[in-house]
């Protein structure tokens, strides 16, 4: 049986995200559910490649790590569908085999990176921080309630391209980017403090930002977490 090996003991946890870990390794799966957990992710756990594409097909994750040989559905195979159904959530694929036609296999199946068992915790990890931090840094557009943000262009547009696009400041676009990259997850003042004003402003510059927003988007673009922080709204 393949496993992981757990190497330096993990750092603090600083990550987030919904991860979708397909394993049909049981022990494998446990691992990596408590290990991704300890970091700040969120995880779903499939056990074979047929409940892996459904869960793949019915939600959207912030990233997908596949075990190559997963049983009724092998993983090349269970990615491949994936992609050929519009799905592009990145994906790390786990393989017993490091062979060179193995992995073109695999790349040319839609997999954003490779890593064979067994391998190292910390490689994992880092894998999957660069894997996250490049989809993340060459996504076009984001989905932001029912329409389409464009960071780079710093503007906002129906789905349909109908009406004009909404201009955004680059303070506007830095604070809805942080929050439309992980939809799911709640941010407290302080992190986006940190992360949009680089802490140089004070607390209150967060509300006053998510109220221009508000403005210019519609109030339910951003949802209050009362005691918590924010969000981004559903469509």
């Amino acid at each position: 049986m393949a496993s992981a090996r757990t190497g330096a003991a993990c750092s603090t946890p600083a990550a987030d995200g919904h991860l979708l870990v397909i394993e049909d390794d049981r022990q494998l799966a446990a691992l990596l559910e408590r290990l991704f957990l300890g970091q700040g992710y969120t995880v779903d756990l499939a056990h074979d490649g047929q409940a892996g594409l459904h869960r793949g097909l019915s939600r959207s994750y912030t990233a997908m790590v596949i075990d190559r040989g997963l049983p009724v559905l092998d993983g090349v195979e269970l990615l491949s569908r994936l992609r050929s159904r519009g799905v592009v959530t990145p994906a790390l694929v786990l393989t017993a085999h490091g062979t060179l036609s193995d992995r073109v296999e695999g790349l040319d199946a839609g997999a954003d990176d490779y890593l064979v068992k067994p391998f190292e915790i910390p490689e994992l990890l880092a894998r999957l921080r660069a894997l996250l931090r490049r989809h993340s840094e060459h996504a076009t557009s984001l989905p932001v309630c029912g329409r389409r943000f464009y960071p780079q262009q710093r503007h906002v547009v129906d789905d349909d391209d109908s009406g004009d696009p909404v201009e955004l400041t680059a303070r506007e676009c830095a604070l809805l980017q942080v929050l439309a990259i992980r939809p799911g997850r709640t941010f407290t003042r302080e992190e986006l403090l940190a992360r949009v004003f680089d802490g140089a402003e004070r607390p209150g510059a967060v509300d006053t930002y998510v109220s221009y927003l508000r403005r210019k988007l519609g109030k339910d673009v951003i949802v209050t977490i009362h005691g918590l922080g924010y969000r981004l709204g559903s469509a």
